[in-house]
Order: C-alpha cells, then sequence, then structure tokens
C-alpha cells in the first residue's frame, strides 16, 4: 500500500480530497503523518479529527532550514513514507531535503507553469486576473532544487470568466487541484506513474 507524508501550513482543503478518497476506498493508499510548520495549522486540526499522525515543528527556534528539516526528513523516514506531498506548505524546502525523497516530493502549484512560477496562493491569482488571462489553472509537480522548476506530473486548466474575482478563481482552482492529487495518486498505485530515482 502507498505511503503518503503530507507537509502544510494553511487549512489543507485539497487534503480533505485525499483523506476522503482513502476513507471511501478509491484509493488503496495511507496517510502515515502529517506535518506542519505551526502547530496551530488547521491542516493539523483536520488530519487530526481523521485519527492521523501529527507533527509539528517550530523553524524559529532553530538556527537554519536544513537543521529544522532534520526531526521531519527523519520522522517521515522511520514511517516507511513513499509519497510527499506540499499542501499549501508556506516554506521552500532545502537542497538536502529534496535529494532525501529525490523524485518522490510533489507540489500543487496554482497556476499553470512555468506561468507565474515562485508565487504563492492568492498572489497568483491576482496577478494572473491582473494580466487578463483568459485561462489559468493548476501544475502538480515534482520538487526539485529550484523553485517550481521540477518536472511535471500533470496540468489541469480552466477557464476565466468575465468578473472573475480572486477567490471565485481560487474556488475552482482549488477544485482542480484536488483532481490533479488523486488522478496522479492513483496513477502511481496503477503503476502508470513511477516515483523515485
Amino acid at each position: 500500500m502507498l505511503s503518503i507524508g503530507v507537509l502544510g501550513s494553511t487549512k489543507g482543503t485539497d487534503l480533505q480530497a485525499i483523506i476522503d478518497a482513502i476513507e471511501n476506498k478509491e484509493l488503496e493508499a495511507q496517510i502515515v503523518l502529517v506535518a506542519g510548520d505551526k502547530e496551530d495549522a488547521f491542516i493539523l486540526e483536520r488530519a487530526r479529527k481523521h485519527n492521523l499522525e501529527t507533527f509539528s515543528i517550530d523553524y524559529k527556534k532553530f538556527k537554519s532550514r536544513e537543521e529544522a528539516e532534520k526531526p521531519i526528513i527523519e520522522k517521515f523516514k522511520e514511517k516507511g513514507t513513499d509519497l510527499i506531498l506540499l499542501i499549501g506548505f508556506m516554506k521552500i524546502i532545502s537542497p538536502d531535503f529534496v535529494k532525501e525523497f529525490k523524485g518522490r516530493i510533489w507540489n500543487i502549484h496554482p497556476s499553470l507553469l512555468p506561468k507565474y512560477a515562485g508565487g504563492m496562493n492568492l498572489d497568483v491569482h491576482e496577478e494572473v486576473l491582473k494580466n487578463n488571462e483568459k485561462e489559468t489553472g493548476c501544475t502538480l509537480h515534482e520538487v526539485s532544487e529550484e523553485v517550481d522548476k521540477g518536472k511535471i506530473i500533470l496540468q489541469k486548466k480552466v477557464l476565466i470568466a468575465e468578473g472573475e474575482t480572486v477567490d471565485s478563481l481560487k474556488g475552482k482552482v482549488q477544485k482542480l487541484e484536488q483532481e490533479c492529487f488523486l488522478e496522479a495518486i492513483k496513477s502511481v498505485i496503477d503503476g502508470k506513474i513511477i516515483i523515485g530515482g
């Protein structure tokens, strides 16, 4: 069975879709750990509601990002994590972390990469609207040592409606993000996507 680890900082709406799919027996996978960089992040609360193990690290208590990540890396290794998903994780992970789980860390970005690489959350949707784009979407990609430059696994597109707002666009894109995660995880389970290395 595929063992999934999650890193998040925010509400973890996309995580809920994965939890639901596992509980409804749509995905033959298990979430072995949900880790965060904020003790009060709702993603951790969401995980606990489903009796999932959680772990949080306060980066401010460490001298460097690398030092802060060590306990997280150890925890994921201890759990035998096959795949790590970044779900609203508001920190950039270090090259050390990337090397440790080469080809097994995925991030979802709220744009059609390479467009709007490097931006986060609402800022991306704001830029998309400001530039009068006709369509946007999301990109599921492998995490590499360069931000938002990893191999693209899956992209999904949505048209931008007349009078679209940042919030309405976020809602549309988030729905696509959940579809991306579920589709790609299923592809790993079915052997259509090979992770690692």
